[in-house]
């Protein structure tokens, strides 16, 4: 992790800020912090550390993959079991009145919130995956709000309502026990998708973006359901689409532009590896006689 995303810890338990502050706290001496509360949310993301952490009277021994849910008024504060190893967390903070604007566009932003504050129970175990996720999220908009970039205010709030959007996802998930054959389900509905648009752009990019999870869990699930990976998938899609077409009788310059090919080059050589023949080979292979008619 970059060294100059490391925040020196701060006692402050007030923002400076009117919307969010986004912290990553790596302390190796720190060794006692008192119990506190403070007036907006916090979302505190676990990374390492021996650590029990307790909120009102509640408390858990926290796991690498746990974040914690804390509304405002809510006493809390780490208890160190030892100092062995280093005590990593990103922490966000989101004010009331930030909170209460997102919710008039959508009270969906609060749901995660909503519940913890009905149900009193603030802690939350993710798989690795799904740890994954959360921290890339966290440290986009953490680097995100340390740069300089043009747009870079409209960019940050869109990367926190992203963020809010994919963690309310898996606190519902976690809810709802939605067990694996979840992921089966974004693998079946990846795989629609490639089929219906083989000569638009399938990167990883374009798929997280589509269906709202990370590259690496999609290359994951592709992985394990498929034995191949994404790219070997979409390329099999593309060469068995082609032949068809060539089958067809399809002008071999327009099918290797509608199957998403940059040029007939890598359509060439791609076509003759799953195949043995060129595309040109295979058409005179399979070319019908002359007097065939159907009957």
């Amino acid at each position: 992790m970059k060294k100059d995303l490391y925040t020196e810890f701060d006692t402050r338990q007030y923002m400076k800020s009117s919307d969010f502050e986004i912290f990553y706290y790596n302390d190796a001496t720190l060794q006692h912090v008192s119990p506190h509360t403070h007036d907006y949310y916090e979302i505190y993301f676990f990374i390492e550390g021996d650590i029990t952490y307790k909120i009102e009277q509640k408390t858990y021994n926290l796991q690498f993959g746990d974040y914690l849910l804390i509304p405002p008024g809510k006493p809390h504060h780490p208890i160190f079991n030892s100092y062995d190893t280093p005590y990593r967390r990103l922490i966000l903070w989101i004010s009331k009145s930030y909170l209460d604007t997102l919710c008039q566009k959508s009270k969906d932003f609060a749901y995660s919130f909503n519940y913890v504050s009905e149900s009193e129970n603030y802690h939350f175990r993710l798989d690795y995956i799904s740890h994954q996720q959360i921290q890339g999220a966290l440290l986009q908009l953490l680097e995100d709000t340390r740069g300089h970039h043009p747009f870079h205010e409209v960019h940050i709030q869109l990367l926190l309502c992203t963020f809010l959007i994919l963690l309310n996802r898996m606190t519902y998930n976690m809810l709802h026990q939605v067990s694996p054959s979840h992921g089966n389900a974004l693998y079946l509905n990846i795989c629609d998708y490639i089929n219906s648009h083989l000569g638009e752009d399938l990167g990883l990019d374009t798929l997280a973006d589509f269906f709202f999870a990370s590259k690496y869990h999609i290359s994951h699930i592709f992985k394990d359901n498929m034995g191949i990976s994404l790219y070997q998938y979409i390329l099999k899609k593309r060469i068995h689409a082609s032949k068809n077409s060539i089958l067809s009788g399809m002008p071999l310059n327009q099918i290797y532009h509608q199957y998403g090919f940059k040029d007939y080059t890598s359509f060439y050589r791609a076509f003759k590896k799953e195949y043995g023949l060129s595309p040109k080979e295979f058409r005179e292979q399979h070319k019908l006689p002359q007097d065939f008619k159907l009957t």
